[in-house]
C-alpha cells in the first residue's frame, strides 16, 4: 500500500508539473579545534587537512545509528556521505518504512507538499545537508537548516511578524537537475568521486541529519529517515526528543563536531541557532554490535549508491584532493594562491575564467580580463571581511564566488579553502537569478515557461503597478528578489499580501515557496520517478524556461531568493552578474557588490547598475504605506583590518 501511495503521489506530481533551545551533541572525546583562519606563510587561510572516512569508519557510524534505532524500536534507513556529497552507504534496517511524505499545509498542496518518495532519498538529502552547510568554522545540522529556512526567524507561533529565515530558499539548491552538481558514476576512474554531488531533494529541514568530523576536520554527514514524515520543526520553543535526530546523533558519536563550532555557539540577529535537541541516547554507541549483526542490508539507490553490482560500503574522498573535485587553484587558474576551484578529477578546472558568449545579444560582452578583475576584487574583499557564521569570532569570511553572462553561462568560479560546500551551487544560483530578472526578456521568458510562469509574470507586474516590469528597465539584486518572494510583503508583517513571487501564506511551507519551487517541480518529479522505478532521469539543467543560445535555460540550477547576487552593467547595458554565498548573507551581499564595484574601477569598463536603475528605487504601495525594495545590505564593522563603516555607501 505504501508503494502504491508513493507511485500515486509521483504521478500526481508529474501531472502538476505540466502546465527549540538545544545544544550540540555531546562529544565522547576531546576534539581538536579547526585550523585557524589567520594568515600563515603569507596566506590569508589555512586549507583544511585532507582527512577522510574509511570503510571501517562508515561501518561503525551506520552500526551505531542502527543500535540506537533498535533501542527506540524504530527501524531506519541510514545514509552516510563524505564532505563533497559522495554517498558511502545506504542501509535499510528490516522493517523500516520504505517511503516518506512531505507535509501538507492548511491550504491547497503545491509542488513537493504531500508527495511520497523512497525513504532513502530523504536520508541522503539529510546527510548531504549536514555535510554541505558545515565547515571547519561552523557545524550545522538539519535542525539548524529548519530554523533558518522558514517564513519567520526564529520559527514559532509567537514569532509571527518577524522576518523570514536568513537562508530562506536555500532548500531549493543542490537540486538533482543542477548543471553544476556532479552525478554518480558507476564506473571507477578519474571523476567518479568528484563533487559537489547533487542531492535528490535539495537541502533538508527535517531533524535527523548531522555533520561528521574526524580529528576535528569535516569529513561528511549522516542522515536518517525512519518516521515516514519528511518535515521541519515549526515551533522552536520546545526541546524535542526526536527519534531520527537521536539515531543520527548516536551514529555521529566519535565523529562529533567540535563543541566550539556547533550551531548552538553561533547567533544570527540575536538568536542562537540550534544544533541537536536530542541529547540523551537509549543505546551505548561505543558498545554497538558490528553492522553484520544488524537485521537489514545495504541498499542500492539508483543514481546515488551501489549500482552495477552488490552494494558495498565506500571510503570517503578527502576534500581538497584532486579526486574530490575541489582543490587548490594553480597559478594558471587564479592569481590568489588561497583560492580553490572545481576540478574534473583529472586536473582540469571545470569553470576556468573566460569571456562572455553572448555576442549576438550584447555588443560588448564581458571579457576574460574583466571577469578576472571582478573575481579578484571580490576575493580580496572576502579576505578582509569578518565572517558571520564562523568560529572563532573575528575569523575571515570564506565564500564561493562566480560570475555569469546574461545567459547565465558561468565565466569563472573560485572559492575560499574552507567555504561551506552548499555555497558553490548557491553562488551560481544567485548570479543567474540577478541576471535573469534584470534582463529585457525576463517577462517573456517566464511567460514562455508555461505552467505557472505566466501567472507569476502577471502578478509581478501587477504588484509593482508597472506593465513594463521585467523588461530590463530595473536592475534586480538577489536581495530585492527575496523581498518579492516572501509570503508577506513587507517581509514578516502578518496580514500583509504575499510577494508576487511567493505562495499565499495559507498554501506556503518550506517545500513550496512560490515561483522558485514551481520552476523545478517537473525536474523533481522526474527524478523521484527515476529513482523509484527507473525511466528517464531529470535532464542536466533545471526549469521549463526556454533554452538560450547556450543550449540551456538561464536558471539551469534553479532560482535563488536570498541575498548575495547583483547584476553587472557596462554603462546601462546588462552584461552579466556576480553571485556570492558562504559565511553570512550580509557578507555575501557586500562581497558581490564591492567585487563588481572594485573590479570595475580596475578595468574602467563595467560596474554595478547605475543608482537610478537599482531596485531600491522601486516603491510599492501596501496597506496605505509606501514600501521600498532593497538593493544590498552591507554589515556593520565589516572588515578585520579597518574600523571603516558603511562600506557600500556612495558606490
Amino acid at each position: 500500500m505504501r508503494q502504491a501511495a508513493g507511485a500515486l503521489a509521483i504521478a500526481a506530481l508529474l501531472l502538476a508539473s505540466c502546465g527549540g533551545g538545544g545544544g550540540g551533541a555531546p562529544a565522547t572525546s576531546a576534539q581538536p579545534t579547526p585550523a585557524p583562519t589567520s594568515p600563515t606563510s603569507g596566506r590569508a587561510y589555512s586549507a583544511p587537512a585532507q582527512e577522510a572516512l574509511t570503510t571501517a569508519d562508515v561501518g561503525r557510524i551506520v552500526a551505531q545509528a542502527a543500535a540506537e534505532a533498535k533501542a527506540r524500536s524504530l527501524p531506519a534507513v541510514i545514509a552516510v556521505s563524505d564532505r563533497v556529497g559522495n554517498v558511502l552507504a545506504v542501509f535499510r534496517m528490516d522493517g523500516a518504512r520504505p517511503t516518506a511524505t512531505a507535509p501538507v499545509p492548511r491550504g491547497t498542496p503545491h509542488d513537493v507538499q504531500g508527495v511520497s518518495f523512497p525513504a532513502e532519498l530523504g536520508a541522503i538529502a539529510k546527510a548531504l545537508t549536514g555535510a554541505y552547510l558545515s565547515s571547519g568554522g561552523n557545524a550545522f545540522s538539519t535542525r539548524t537548516a529548519s530554523q533558518i529556512v522558514q517564513e519567520h526567524f526564529p520559527p514559532a507561533p509567537s514569532t509571527a511578524g518577524l522576518e523570514s529565515g536568513p537562508l530562506f530558499g536555500v532548500q531549493f539548491s543542490q537540486l538533482p537537475c543542477s548543471d553544476l552538481s556532479a552525478r554518480y558514476a558507476v564506473a571507477g576512474g578519474a571523476g567518479a568521486m568528484i563533487g559537489p554531488k547533487r542531492s535528490p531533494l535539495g537541502l533538508a529541514a527535517d531533524p535527523g541529519g548531522m555533520p561528521l568530523y574526524k580529528n576535528g576536520v569535516l569529513v561528511g554527514g549522516i542522515g536518517v529517515m525512519a518516521d515516514g514524515v519528511y518535515g521541519f520543526d515549526a515551533d522552536i520553543r520546545d526541546v524535542e526528543d526526536d527519534a531520527e535526530e537521536g539515531i543520527a546523533v548516536a551514529g555521529s558519536t566519535g565523529f562529533t563536531a567540535p563543541e566550539t563550532i556547533a550551531a548552538d555557539r553561533i547567533s544570527v540577529d540575536g538568536t542562537t541557532l540550534r544544533f541537536a535537541d536530542t541529547r540523551t541516547l537509549r543505546s551505548v554507541p561505543s558498545a554497538a554490535p558490528g553492522l553484520s549483526t544488524v537485521p537489514g542490508a545495504l541498499l542500492a539507490v539508483r543514481g546515488y549508491f551501489g549500482e552495477g553490482g552488490a552494494p558495498a560500503i565506500l571510503a570517503g574522498t578527502a576534500y581538497g584532493s584532486e579526486a574530490s573535485g575541489l582543490r587548490a587553484a594553480t597559478a594558471a587558474d587564479f592569481s590568489n594562491a588561497d583560492a580553490f576551484v572545481l576540478s574534473d578529477g583529472a586536473g582540469n578546472n571545470r569553470y576556468p575564467i573566460t569571456g562572455g558568449s553572448v555576442g549576438a545579444e550584447v555588443r560588448q560582452p564581458l571579457t576574460a580580463a574583466e571577469v578576472r578583475a571582478a573575481l579578484e576584487a571580490a576575493f580580496a574583499i572576502m579576505t578582509r571581511a569578518r565572517a558571520q557564521i564562523r568560529r572563532p569570532l573575528d575569523s575571515r569570511a570564506q565564500v564561493s564566488i562566480t560570475v555569469v553572462d546574461t545567459r547565465g553561462t558561468p565565466l569563472g568560479l573560485v572559492r575560499a579553502p574552507d567555504a561551506p560546500i552548499f555555497g558553490t551551487d548557491v553562488a551560481l544560483q544567485k548570479a543567474r537569478s540577478a541576471a535573469f530578472f534584470s534582463a529585457a526578456d525576463a517577462g517573456a521568458q517566464l511567460t514562455a515557461a508555461g505552467g505557472e510562469g505566466p501567472a507569476y509574470a502577471a502578478a509581478f507586474r501587477s504588484f509593482l503597478s508597472d506593465p513594463a516590469a521585467l523588461t530590463g528597465r530595473t536592475a534586480f539584486s538577489a536581495r530585492a528578489l527575496g523581498n518579492l518572494a516572501r509570503p508577506y510583503f513587507p517581509d514578516g508583517e502578518v496580514g500583509r499580501p504575499q510577494g508576487p513571487l511567493s505562495r499565499d501564506i495559507a498554501d506556503f511551507n518550506p517545500f513550496s515557496t512560490g515561483l522558485q519551487s514551481a520552476l523545478v517541480i517537473g525536474n523533481l518529479a522526474a527524478h523521484i520517478g527515476y529513482v523509484a522505478s527507473g525511466g528517464a532521469d531529470t535532464p542536466v539543467g533545471c526549469t521549463t524556461l526556454p533554452a538560450t543560445g547556450s543550449g540551456r535555460a538561464r536558471l539551469a540550477n534553479g532560482l535563488q531568493i536570498f541575498p548575495g547576487g547583483v547584476p553587472i552593467y557596462r554603462g546601462d547595458t546588462l552584461v552579466g552578474a556576480i553571485g556570492v554565498s558562504g559565511d553570512g548573507i550580509d557578507q555575501d551581499d557586500m562581497i558581490a557588490f564591492l567585487g563588481a564595484n572594485d573590479g570595475g574601477m580596475v578595468t574602467k569598463a563595467f560596474g554595478n547598475a547605475a543608482p537610478a536603475m537599482r531596485s531600491d528605487r522601486v516603491v510599492i504601495r501596501v496597506g496605505g504605506n509606501d514600501v521600498r525594495l532593497r538593493w544590498v545590505g552591507c554589515p556593520f564593522a565589516p572588515f578585520l583590518d579597518t574600523s571603516d563603516q558603511n562600506a557600500c555607501s556612495g558606490k
